[in-house]
């Protein structure tokens, strides 16, 4: 993707997030905190043009490096992930989809991560909206222990900055966000 059309497809994709997904009040978030905002990301990730737009941006930030599946912890990758694999197959370069559990599956196979995943696969983590990024660990906690992955990139629609960089960064993984919530006019 051109750096032209990247900006054009990000200014609209923030123009969404703040229309559909930005609310203010009292929130507690995933993380336990306490917020005066809340950004819903599936009121943009799961409308066919937000997947649509934020799939391309995040292949962009994918391109050169190799990469065979991309997902996350559910339910705010779900949608990421299947528009990312939906375009990624379209564009003629197919990545496989995944999604993290919760909790471990208490029927059929047992597991946690679902999806056609191979042990060794080099993987992206996709999440929607991330504070501490503790979910994003449990994900790819889940991940090594059930299919020995190796995680490329770990890639969010919006970074609160609440600290998620830090702690991804003191495990070992390297925060891309497509926004940070002062871009999109919050603080």
């Amino acid at each position: 993707m051109d750096k032209a059309t990247y900006q054009e497809y990000r200014q609209r994709l923030a123009e969404l997030i703040k229309s559909r997904a930005l609310r203010f009040g009292d929130f507690k978030l995933a993380s336990g905190q306490r917020s005066n905002y809340f950004i819903d990301g599936k009121q943009v990730t799961m409308c066919g043009e937000g997947a649509y737009l934020l799939a391309h941006l995040i292949l962009a930030e994918l391109e050169g490096l190799e990469v065979d599946a991309v997902g996350g912890m559910a339910i705010g990758a779900d949608p990421i992930a299947g528009a990312v694999a939906a375009i990624s197959f379209a564009e003629g370069r197919p990545l496989e989809a995944f999604i993290v559990r919760k909790e471990q599956k208490q029927r059929g196979m047992g597991d946690r991560v679902a999806g056609p995943m191979k042990p060794g696969a080099r993987v992206a983590v996709l999440e929607d909206v991330v504070t501490t990024g503790g979910s994003t660990l449990k994900a790819i906690e889940a991940l090594k222990a059930e299919h020995d992955v190796e995680v490329i990139a770990v890639i969010a629609m919006v970074d609160r900055l609440q600290g998620a960089r830090e702690n991804l960064a003191a495990a070992g993984y390297d925060l891309k966000a497509i926004f940070n919530v002062k871009e999109l006019g919050v603080k």
